[in-house]
Parts: structure tokens; C-alpha cells; sequence
């Protein structure tokens, strides 16, 4: 695998992919950088394919092109812009709209949003990495008002369980989750997915976080306050999450994969020098996602 890159500047980047070809042969070495197994029969010679770039099986005769089988699956258009695209959506401190990506690719505004949206989904969360040390959880409602409607059938209106790490005076790390209701069920599965169960979690004294102590053991409950002043740190990042939607995406439709864009982009600050990299390794390795079901 050739060198990964450190602190990619936008001219580093046009300097190393000037081509498409560049772009399939970069994906090539990330894929195959383990070693060939062949989709169809497992097995793990190859020698070059017809195709530039592609590996072919030499038990089944299989050929395999760099970008099958991966989120560059079958791309409708030029695959340096795809790259821009990666490179742009994971760089931009604040994110980038589709408009903005259509604007300076000179693509048609609906197929940058069907891109991004895919590279989006290579942003969702691990679970490899909870939360560790000191914790603190709340819910908050994301969205507007409709008007006329109230309650329950207000559907721009979502429920999201936030938690972050607290380091110092300041936070290391935050997840976010739409939840249907604000149960122990809801409260705990995100939890659990999110949170180590050694953690110090802090939380307000909402019902739903009472039958979680006995798999958090070290779980505090306090009142949150008025205003929140016993959890300022949690509902600054709960504020400004809620102001970058607003800026960037402007709804709360399909407002899970808008959460795990900007969490993967925060958690990741501290390591800016290769999250271009860790992206595309991430979607070299995320199954193929289709715009026909790609909300699910």
C-alpha cells in the first residue's frame, strides 16, 4: 500500500488524483491491501483482469473491478468527482450542501445528493469506540413546528438521545440517535451501543434512565436544572448540533444519517491529517447502497 497522506491539502489531493485512473488504482491497493478472496468461490489467487485495475479469480474465472462490491458500486459518473466528493464532505469542517458540491463538480444537483448521501452512510458509527471515563445523556426534540398540527402527528418534529465524553472542560467524543419514545428500551440499546458500562454516566432525572443502573452501574442521576445549567457542556453540543442541521440540511428528513455525518466529523477533529483516508477505507468496506432503499 502506497504511503497514506498527512494533512491533505485540496492541491496535494489534485496533485496525487488527476485522473480516474489514479482514483481505481487507489481503490484497488485499499481493497486488496489483505489479500484477494473472490466473492464467488473463495478463493485467494488472482492474476490481472481485461478490466484496468480489476482482479481476476484463477479458480472461477471471476472478475472483480475496485469499485464492486463497495459504496463506489456501479457510479453513474466520473470517478475523480466521486473522490472530490469524499474529499469535500469529509473535510469541510461545517459539511457541504449538495448544491455547493453540484456548483464547483459541475454535476447535476440531485446526483451529488444521491453520492453524498451514500458516502454518509460509510459515516455511521462502528460501535468499536464507546464512550469511556465520564459520560452524560439527555434527549432533545430536533425539528419545527408544522402548522395546524400538534403532537404526535407532527412529523417535523424528531426525538434524539445525545451522549458525549467529557474531557477536562470540554468533550472528546458525541453520538446521537433518533429514538421512537424516550424509554428504558430506547434509552438503554443506544446506550449499550455507545457507552462503556464502566462509564461515570450522568443523566437527568427522567424515568427512563432508572432501570439502566443495573447494567451502568456507575450511572448519577441529578436534576438537569433550569435551562440545563447542570449540564452546560451536553447542551452546547446539543445546540450547536441542532444549529449545523440548520445551516447545512435544513429538515429533520432522513435526520439519522444527517447525526452520523456530523458526529463522525466531530469525533474525528482530533485526527484530521487522515479522515479523507479513513472515510474512503470505510467505503471500500461498507456493502453496496442503492438510492431506492438507501434511507433504510
Amino acid at each position: 500500500m502506497e504511503q497514506r497522506f498527512k494533512s491533505l491539502s485540496l492541491f496535494e489531493f489534485q496533485e496525487r488524483f488527476s485522473s480516474s485512473e489514479d482514483c481505481l488504482l487507489y481503490l484497488s491497493d485499499l481493497k486488496w491491501e489483505n489479500g484477494f478472496s473472490c466473492k464467488k468461490c473463495g478463493h485467494h489467487h488472482s492474476c490481472s483482469g481485461k478490466v484496468l485495475h480489476s482482479r481476476q479469480c484463477t479458480s472461477c474465472r471471476y472478475v472483480e473491478s475496485p469499485t464492486a462490491n463497495t459504496l463506489f458500486h456501479q457510479v453513474k459518473f466520473d470517478l475523480l468527482k466521486a473522490f472530490y466528493i469524499v474529499y469535500f464532505v469529509s473535510t469541510n469542517k461545517k459539511g457541504i450542501t449538495s448544491t455547493e458540491l453540484s456548483r464547483k463538480l459541475d454535476l447535476r444537483q440531485k446526483t451529488c445528493w444521491s453520492f453524498k448521501r451514500k458516502v454518509m452512510k460509510a459515516m455511521k458509527s462502528s460501535r468499536n469506540y464507546p464512550i469511556t471515563g465520564k459520560a452524560e445523556v439527555d434527549e432533545a426534540v430536533f425539528g419545527g413546528q408544522e402548522t395546524g398540527v400538534r403532537g404526535r402527528l407532527n412529523h417535523n418534529k424528531k426525538l434524539v438521545v445525545v451522549g458525549i465524553e467529557k474531557k477536562k472542560k470540554g468533550i472528546s467524543r458525541i453520538y446521537a440517535r433518533v429514538i421512537e419514545k424516550a424509554n428504558a428500551e430506547n434509552l438503554g440499546a443506544f446506550m449499550k451501543d455507545h457507552i462503556d458500562t464502566e462509564a461515570e454516566v450522568t443523566t437527568d432525572k427522567w424515568t427512563g434512565y432508572q432501570p439502566l443502573k443495573k447494567d451502568f452501574g456507575k450511572l448519577t442521576q441529578i436534576y438537569s436544572g433550569k435551562k440545563g445549567k447542570n449540564f452546560p457542556e451536553l447542551h452546547r453540543a446539543i445546540m450547536n448540533l441542532k444549529a449545523w442541521l440548520r445551516g447545512v440540511h435544513h429538515h429533520v428528513n432522513d435526520l439519522q444519517d444527517y447525526l452520523d455525518e456530523y458526529c463522525y466529523r466531530f469525533n474525528r477533529s482530533v485526527m484530521k491529517e487522515n479522515i479523507f483516508d479513513n472515510l474512503l477505507n470505510r467505503m471500500v468496506n461498507t456493502e453496496p447502497c442503492f438510492i431506492k432503499n438507501i434511507s433504510s
